[in-house]
């Protein structure tokens, strides 16, 4: 059974920072791209970051600067280290990985950044 599972949102002063976590089971994790998306309210869920197998990133353009999306092999699992964040950045953050045509997405974790 595949699992990704999010973890590390919550509510946070703008300007503050907070690192995402998904743990990811039931895959190979190596060999799958890795990215976080999130849903504000009202909007369409939107692409973050995306890290690939061999670690090439991409980056939203309203993120670049800010966000930094690694992974550990070893553990399963890919973070997303937010910084500077601002009211905007307030949404429900999604894991997703995907391997060829295969797509798993998390739960999602919230985050909701106070003005």
């Amino acid at each position: 059974q595949v699992q990704l599972v999010e973890s590390g949102g919550g509510l946070v002063q703008a300007g503050g920072s907070l690192r995402l976590s998904c743990r990811a089971s039931g895959i190979t994790f190596r060999l799958y791209t890795m990215g976080w998306y999130r849903q504000g309210p009202g909007n369409e869920r939107e692409l973050v970051a995306t890290i690939t197998s061999d670690g090439s990133t991409n980056y939203a353009n309203s993120v670049k600067g800010r966000f930094t999306i690694s992974r550990d092999n070893a553990k399963n699992t890919v973070y997303l280290q937010m910084n500077s964040l601002k009211p905007e950045d307030t949404a429900l953050y999604y894991c997703r990985g995907n391997f060829i045509r295969q797509y798993y997405w998390g739960q999602g974790t919230q985050v909701t950044v106070s003005s």
